[in-house]
């Protein structure tokens, strides 16, 4: 059984079917039912979502997440793309110099360069977060 499907093309990562993501969605319309109070999902929860709906172990599970989370981070970390389809995408930019203000003085301060992370959401993602429906998940 096949968990999680990566394919690299030129200096992307792209996952195609990580089933975490995939239930994540329905997890948190399970859990909307109670409230509509906004809630952070953590790694535990993850894991305990792919045990729930996998059928790995709780160690098993977690372990499968933690796998999954640190080889997004490496490769994020190497200055890659990483693309979860029907999620989005974690880019990381160059930010070049750029003289900023201290708002409280007024005086000027070199802000250095540095690589930045970004999310952008797939339109996929997009439509399911304002209520529509998706025909192609």
């Amino acid at each position: 059984m096949t968990f999680c499907k990566l394919e690299l093309r030129q200096n992307l990562v792209v996952i195609i079917d990580f089933p975490p993501i995939r239930i994540i969605g329905d997890m948190m319309k399970a859990d909307n039912l109670e409230a509509q109070e906004s809630r952070t999902v953590t790694r535990a929860d993850l894991a305990e979502a792919v045990y729930r709906r996998v059928g790995l172990s709780r160690a098993e599970s977690a372990e499968l997440v933690e796998v999954v989370l640190q080889e997004i981070c490496d490769t994020v970390e190497q200055g890659e793309t990483v693309k979860l389809s029907s999620f989005g995408s974690f880019i990381v930019r160059d930010k070049g110099e750029r003289i900023g203000r201290n708002p409280k003085t007024g005086v000027e301060v070199p802000i250095c360069p540095r690589r930045v992370m970004v999310f952008k959401p797939s339109n996929i993602l997009k439509a399911r977060i304002n209520g529509q429906t998706v025909d192609d998940e």
